[in-house]
């Protein structure tokens, strides 16, 4: 049996976290300054600073080979 997930899943699921990061990032904010406006404005610029270093990291450990096995599809 194999299991495949949808584009669309995989970006939807990404999408959930990164906003459910991003209002945690700006909860810890606004507690540590007391201020609503700066903690949106850290928060937007973590939003996309991080997509960004998601990728960059996602595509290093594409060329990352350690612990990747290599299995043939049997027939049942």
């Amino acid at each position: 049996m194999q299991i495949e997930t949808s584009p669309q899943r995989l970006f939807l699921k990404a999408f959930s976290w990164r906003i459910l990061a991003t209002l945690t990032t700006m909860v810890i904010a606004y507690l540590v300054t007391g201020k609503i406006d700066l903690a949106i404005e850290i928060g937007f610029i973590e939003f996309f600073l991080k997509m960004a270093i998601y990728s960059f990291h996602e595509r290093v450990w594409d060329k990352v080979r350690f612990g990747i096995e290599i299995k043939r599809l049997t027939a049942d």
